[in-house]
């Protein structure tokens, strides 16, 4: 019998016992980095096609991040993230506009199978507006419009086709609601009707639209939302936005349960996020990166006492990655 490695082959053999024992070492490091990213939790943030949304997802995204987490974000409908949730295939949502959405998430929440966590936005408003120079001249509700009927030439500026508040503009008019039966809605695309705006504006023209807030139509326009005297009001409307997320998650990660449960927006906040990436077109991530360095103080009131998964403080880790940025 011959041994494996002969004298005048000992060279080569030591040569593939080192080649093998590199192979074997970087297998065992190879393995040991997919076993430390496999224990990174993976949060999957549903997200509709709103820029709000987008940028608020993406803030939220970046401080779970910094906190020790893996993030995903997928853009889907909100009946399609909703129920994605309740099947465990998405982990948080943050649009779910109240009571627009009511018959979409009251039933899996009684029944337990998602949780809202928070109203993350308030009081968000929906209604026929007009410029500052307009409602100086007197026009501060919908009664006050038909006394002005031809300084509006008779019209109502809304939005696409179909919707909900179209529909409730045409009703009114239909209805000679507020002395309105002889005018007309003008439907259009939203970014049609703010052209309109725009240049109603830019020559002091009068006229009346459809506004909304938080949008970034409230930065860059002087404007008032007509108030809603006598009955029954046009297309106005208040609404909630709610934190929708995973009753397991909730569970097996309890600080980021205690963080989706103290992040809350202001409407001013997400108007300015609407317009740094809606309007002028800026990155997401961008967007959301200078906001947080540059907002620290309220950041800290959502991760009040929240921990990394280091057991930290995680507001130190925040401070830590954007304190120069």
């Amino acid at each position: 019998m011959t041994t494996a490695c002969s004298n005048r082959s000992m060279q080569r053999c030591l040569i593939r016992a080192a080649i093998a024992l590199t192979a074997l070492l970087g297998m065992a490091f190879a393995a040991s980095g997919t076993a430390l990213a496999a224990s990174k939790p993976l949060i999957r943030f549903g997200v509709p096609t709103w820029p709000g949304v987008t940028v608020q997802s993406e803030v939220a995204a970046q401080l779970l991040e910094t906190m020790g987490y893996d993030t995903e974000q997928s853009n889907a409908s909100p009946a399609f993230i909703v129920n994605s949730i309740r099947s465990g295939d998405l982990d948080v949502y943050l649009g779910g506009w109240m009571p627009t959405e009511k018959g979409l998430i009251d039933p899996p929440a009684e029944a337990g199978e998602v949780k809202v966590a928070a109203t993350n936005i308030s009081n968000a408003l929906m209604g026929l507006a007009v410029p500052n120079y307009v409602w100086e001249a007197g026009v501060h509700s919908v009664t006050d419009l038909a006394d002005f009927a031809d300084k509006f030439n008779h019209k109502i500026y809304a939005i696409e086709p179909g919707s909900g508040f179209n529909e409730a503009i045409q009703n009114a008019l239909d209805e000679n609601d507020h002395g309105l039966g002889d005018w007309q809605m003008i439907p259009s695309s939203t970014s049609g009707m703010l052209v309109q705006v725009e240049r109603a504006i830019n020559n002091e023209q009068w006229i009346t639209f459809l506004g909304w807030e938080p949008h970034w139509m409230n930065i860059k326009y002087d404007m008032e939302y007509l108030e809603p005297e006598g009955e029954p009001d046009i297309a106005g409307t208040t609404s909630d936005v709610l934190t929708v997320i995973s009753p397991d998650m909730a569970e097996e990660h309890p600080d980021l349960d205690r963080f989706f449960t103290q992040y809350t927006i202001e409407k001013a906040t997400m108007s300015e996020w609407i317009l740094e990436y809606g309007y002028e077109e800026h990155d997401a991530d961008d967007v959301a990166e200078q906001w947080i360095g540059d907002n620290l103080d309220k950041v800290a009131v959502w991760l009040d006492g929240v921990e990394d998964r280091d057991g930290d403080p995680a507001m130190d880790a925040v401070r830590t990655r954007y304190a120069d940025e």
